[in-house]
């Protein structure tokens, strides 16, 4: 399974700047630890981000995402969009093989 997990701020992107470098820590960790495949913001930034989680399940990535700084600090919220992909490209088939 593949998350999409669409970041909202729920104030100002300014509301959430002091909350920045320990929201890049808990993505640097995910990405390390191979849960994060892609992650940024989206554009206009003021909307929000997005990041591309697999090999978890969807309770898993509900955990994950509330131990994100920006919403520990009510400063942001999650959607969780899962994904049962049906087609991949050959890039990623592999990666994919062994998701939860």
């Amino acid at each position: 399974m593949l998350h999409l997990l669409l970041l909202s701020y729920r104030g100002s992107e300014q509301d959430a700047e002091p909350h920045v470098a320990a929201h890049v820590r808990f993505l640097e960790r995910h990405h390390r630890e191979g849960t994060f495949l892609v992650s940024g913001q989206t554009v206009p930034t003021a909307q929000g981000g997005a990041i591309v989680a697999h090999g978890i399940d969807r309770a898993s990535a509900g955990r994950i995402v509330a131990e994100d700084p920006f919403v520990l600090a009510g400063v942001a919220e999650y959607a969780i969009v899962t994904i049962d992909p049906g087609r991949a490209h050959p890039v990623l088939a592999g990666l994919l093989a062994g998701d939860a």
